[in-house]
């Protein structure tokens, strides 16, 4: 049953967010938050597969994603949302729309690199992806203390085959839809980068 596949339901979300990002021929389309915060939230899962290494990860990206999803229904874009917070000076305050924006495309992007790495390599271990993907991604912007209970999690990961199994998929599905959202997510995470350099906002924060 298509509800049973959290994959397949997250690479088939972002490749529909990347072909309404591709269709944009007039410069005036702007990219939906609600169907963008729903795919997001179509991830969540997978921070859960994950277990203990990113608890952290889940927590935080949960919670931003929950309000990206509440905001959505009363603004309709991700432009309008971010000029609103511009506008109100409130871009990198804790708990601005904007700043959970930047902080749920970090989430997106750990897990574009960790299917990256997953698919570059034959091993059934995780710990390898995972480490470089959250040293790519997170690690930069974490303290000490989250580092290293992150790093003693990454002990407690699964294999890519209970990974597999979580997930009902099998190697060669898995794949597929691996290498579809890593493809599709890109397109998604450079558009919104371009949303925040564009606005001179920075994306190192």
């Amino acid at each position: 049953m298509d509800s049973d596949k959290p994959l397949r339901k997250i690479s088939e979300a972002f490749n529909n967010i990347a072909n309404s990002i591709n269709n944009q021929s007039s410069p005036s389309v702007e990219l939906e938050l609600a169907p963008f915060s729903h795919a997001c939230s179509l991830v969540s899962p997978l921070f859960r597969c994950l277990g203990i290494a990113f608890k952290f990860a889940e927590m935080d990206y949960v919670a931003k994603v929950n309000d990206l999803c509440e905001t959505s229904k009363s603004i309709s874009t991700v432009e309008s949302m971010m000029e609103i917070d511009i506008k109100d000076n409130c871009v990198r305050k804790g708990g601005s729309h904007t700043r959970n924006l930047l902080r749920v495309k970090r989430g997106l992007d750990m897990v574009r690199l960790l299917f990256q790495h997953i698919l570059a390599q034959e091993d059934n271990s995780l710990k390898n992806p995972a480490s470089k993907a959250y040293g790519e991604v997170f690690s930069p912007y974490h303290g000490w203390a989250i580092r290293k209970a992150v790093a003693a999690g990454m002990y407690a990961l699964p294999t890519k085959q209970q990974l597999l199994q979580k997930l009902n998929e099998d190697e060669v599905s898995a794949r597929t839809e691996m290498q579809n959202y890593v493809t599709a997510s890109a397109l998604v995470i450079v558009y919104i980068d371009k949303l925040f350099q564009s606005r001179e906002l920075g994306i190192d924060w």
